[in-house]
């Protein structure tokens, strides 16, 4: 994918790259919508967006495990977000696993093009292995806040997401019925060869 500049962002603005990442049930929504009440307390153009594939919640927006919402924009795949970037100051993308790789070269050119780019998602797989697109972009990073939840079976920092169900697949949409938070000394890694 070509990614080409972007017109409509400010030319004197320093773009940046900000992920928060984490187990599932580590509250990183929740930080994402208060970082998104912050960059309208400073004004300027504001987008929210998020993966049409996360079929969890409204798809009008991001939601918190607790219910909390915020308005977002759908977006297909990784190009769409470029699309939808253009023009904004602030451009928070939410569960950004679901795109993989391909987010990597769109959230570089927001950034050259001037935007604050804010992204979260689950940093880690239950393969217990890295999930894309958080190498490239956390190396990319102006800022990385790696936040915890509490284990579910022993209450101690939880730093995985363990999948309850005996499937290959590496993204199976769901929430509290599919996955648990856990720590590094009770998270069981999924067997077999993982499927994309």
């Amino acid at each position: 994918m070509r990614v080409g500049t972007l017109a409509g962002v400010n030319p004197d603005a320093t773009g940046r790259l900000d992920v928060i990442c984490g187990p599932m049930f580590a509250g990183k929504t929740t930080e994402m919508i208060r970082r998104i009440a912050a960059a309208r307390a400073q004004g300027g153009v504001v987008r929210v967006l998020r993966p049409a594939r996360d079929t969890r919640s409204n798809p009008g927006a991001i939601q918190t495990h607790a219910g909390a919402v915020e308005p977002a924009i759908e977006v297909s795949d990784a190009e769409q977000v470029v699309a939808e970037g253009r023009g904004a100051h602030a451009v928070f993308i939410d569960e950004i696993h679901f795109f993989g790789k391909a987010l990597v070269a769109p959230c570089r050119a927001l950034v050259s093009a001037g935007a604050a780019v804010t992204v979260a998602g689950v940093d880690i797989d239950h393969f217990g292995l890295p999930f894309e697109p958080f190498p490239d972009l956390i190396g990319m990073a102006s800022e990385v806040t790696r936040l915890e939840g509490m284990c579910a079976r022993c209450g101690r920092p939880s730093t995985r997401t363990q999948r309850l169900a005996g499937t290959t697949d590496r993204i199976v949409v769901g929430g509290a019925e599919m996955y648990e938070a856990r720590c590094e000394a009770c998270f069981v890694p999924s067997v077999g060869e993982r499927v994309s």
